[in-house]
């Protein structure tokens, strides 16, 4: 039996859980979404109503809005939601603990370092020193990669003689507009919206995954679901990532598409809007077979080395049964 409390034990968890609206569920065929407001994936769902493929494969979306990344599994622990948009380590951590979760790709884009133009920082080497913003926490996998990283190129751990500070993305990419930090790891969606607005970007955590072996890179972020709840509406399941999949195929080629979006993206710019179209049509997944199985196998041993006992779980293995409809 599973216990929840190891769960939810984070106190952030927990708050989060007690925000998680849970709606009455729509009659006929539908799925409930849970997925940050403004975030990539309303931008896709949106897409799909605009065409109504929805429709037309016979599937009812309806969204549940969540505060924050970490509300998105809560919500899909406690039953909020019946599909969820996170990482596949954490849903990898939650198979071990025995919560049989299923995981399609989503999104291959990934963070990237990202200093001012006219900064003096060209390698991580330059970063002896200097104040590093780090969105999300001491044990995201942006951070653990650039540290593992760091070891292999420079014999030394990044956070020995960088001045890590970690936060929300969006304040941590004002920290660096503003001149308070030196230099920004951030998500994706963050980073492109700095390199459209004249910042630059040294690394991406895509490019530090293959320097360190990890390659094709594999998407981290995807769809993440119950087994039981996938043994009854298994055409929901099928439906919904048909429909994500063709309005990718839109998004990937047709501009006027994201015009359509830019009351949800708000870019600041031109260039920005830009920028985020190009990081997000580079992340378009490709289906998982064989050589993305074996460089998620290789990422989670690297995560795993790295000490990340609190990310990854003490005693988790790899499950290959985790990732839906890939080749094993």
């Amino acid at each position: 039996m599973i216990d929840r409390r190891r769960l939810l034990a984070n106190g952030a968890l927990a708050l989060a859980a007690a925000a998680i609206p849970i709606p009455v569920r729509a009659a006929g065929t539908s799925v409930r979404v849970g997925s940050v407001k403004y975030g990539s994936v309303s931008w896709v769902i949106e897409t799909v109503r605009a065409l109504e493929l929805d429709k037309k494969a016979g599937i009812e979306i309806d969204v549940v809005d969540v505060a924050s990344n970490q509300a998105g599994p809560v919500a899909l622990l406690a039953d909020g939601a019946d599909v969820i948009v996170s990482d596949w380590t954490w849903a990898m951590r939650q198979r071990s603990l025995g919560e049989k979760l299923k995981f399609a790709p989503y999104s291959s884009a990934l963070g990237s370092l990202v200093v001012p133009e006219k900064s003096d920082i060209m390698g991580i080497e330059g970063l002896e020193g200097k104040s590093l913003g780090v969105a999300g926490s001491a044990i995201d996998k942006s951070w653990l990669l650039l540290r593992a990283y760091a070891k292999k190129t420079l014999g030394r751990d990044m956070a020995s003689f960088a001045h890590p500070s970690f936060g929300a993305a969006p304040l941590l990419a004002e920290e660096l507009r503003s001149g308070r930090i030196d230099a920004s790891l951030n998500f994706w969606t963050h980073s492109a919206r700095l390199t459209g607005s004249g910042f630059r970007e040294i690394l991406t955590v895509g490019d530090i995954m293959k320097k360190l072996g990890i390659d094709p890179v594999p998407s981290l972020v995807g769809f993440i679901w119950k087994e039981e709840y996938e043994a009854a509406h298994g055409k929901e399941i099928a439906a919904l990532l048909s429909v994500v999949a063709e309005a990718n195929k839109v998004l990937a080629t047709d501009d006027a598409a994201w015009e359509r979006l830019r009351r949800i993206v708000r870019p600041s710019s031109d260039a920005e809007f830009h920028a985020i179209i190009a990081a997000y049509r580079a992340g378009i997944p490709k289906p998982w077979g064989p050589a993305e199985l074996e460089s998620a196998r290789k990422l989670m041993a690297v995560l795993v080395e790295a000490g990340d006992a609190e990310l990854m779980g003490n005693g988790t293995e790899f499950d290959a049964k985790l990732f839906h409809d890939a080749t094993t």
